[in-house]
């Protein structure tokens, strides 16, 4: 490749086409990508909390967190793409994951079983009302392939939530 080959190929534009009006476009690749930093979000403190579980429910906790783990990060890569199928471009590095995700990280040191399952409850029922927020931008801009996909997540979601909440319930 020669060098004026090479500053053409950097120069290529990422552009897909589509038949959703440019800003439609725009404001749905908005979204995706921020539900998408909070997916990433979601996805490295489900790992965290599955690498660091502790205490007699261990295996289960473990094996639960494992398994929601693997279902979030295949969101994140079917979210990304929808973004590129319709033309616009997607998160590209971790510091642009920080500036838009909404949902917090937790870098403490220990977190009890218990407290680690309480807040990925709060944080999967968090994304579900992102995603709602989602599906509703995605319906109005008649991305019709977004909103169905939307739909599925927010099932998955809500399952996750689901499983975190009645492992945490205290027994009686």
């Amino acid at each position: 490749m020669t060098a004026n080959e090479a500053r053409t190929t950097r120069g290529a534009s990422m552009a897909v086409p589509s038949d959703l009006p440019t800003n439609a476009v725009a404001s749905v690749a908005a979204a995706m990508n921020t539900l998408l930093a909070d997916v990433f979000a979601l996805y490295l403190k489900t790992k965290n909390f599955h690498w660091h579980m502790s205490g007699p429910h261990f295996r289960d906790y473990h094996l639960m967190l494992d398994e929601q783990g693997e279902d979030i990060f295949a969101m994140a890569d079917a979210i990304a793409e929808r973004v590129r199928k319709i033309g616009g471009t997607t998160l590209r590095s971790i510091g642009h994951v920080a500036r838009l995700q909404r949902l917090s990280d937790n870098d403490a040191e220990y977190v009890a079983p218990e407290d680690m399952l309480a807040e990925l409850c709060e944080d999967n029922k968090r994304l579900v009302q992102f995603m709602r927020e989602t599906h509703e931008l995605t319906a109005d801009n008649n991305d019709v392939a977004s909103t169905s996909l939307l739909e599925n997540w927010i099932d998955e979601t809500e399952r996750r939530t689901w499983f975190l909440f009645e492992a945490s319930r205290p027994v009686t």
